[in-house]
């Protein structure tokens, strides 16, 4: 069955870094695009990062220059490196997995059904 399990995240001041891994198994990993989301008020969960299936990555402007993507299609994994982290980057973080022809859409509900496959979600605690 269609998996994303994730490690990484924690705690951190204002400035640090973090890295959050996606490793995925049970569906074609390199055809797929993977997108990074935080959530916000309720279960909305707002898109930050992009992991294209091409090779490309796209960020949100609230993380442009400070988030990138690492994709390792052997080994079925994602990584998303944060820096400089603020105080408003706090949030659990998920990834998730959209099939073809489908991209991650910039909100969706958290574990929703609307795409494919979603990791257990991870805490990123940034202290001022």
């Amino acid at each position: 069955e269609v998996q994303l399990v994730q490690s990484g995240g924690g705690s951190v001041q204002a400035g640090g870094s973090l890295t959050l891994t996606c490793t995925a198994s049970g569906f074609k990993f390199e055809a797929a695009d993977i997108g990074w989301y935080l959530q916000g008020t309720g279960n909305e969960c707002k898109l930050v990062s992009i992991a294209g299936h091409d090779g490309n990555e796209h960020h949100a402007d609230s993380v442009k220059g400070r988030f990138t993507i690492s994709r390792d299609n052997a080994k079925n994994t994602v990584s998303l490196q944060m820096r400089n982290l603020k105080p408003e980057d706090t949030a659990v973080y998920y990834c998730a997995a959209a099939f073809p022809p489908g991209t991650p859409p910039p909100f969706v509900y958290c574990s929703g059904g609307y795409l494919q496959g979603w990791g257990q979600g991870t805490q990123v605690t940034v202290s001022a």
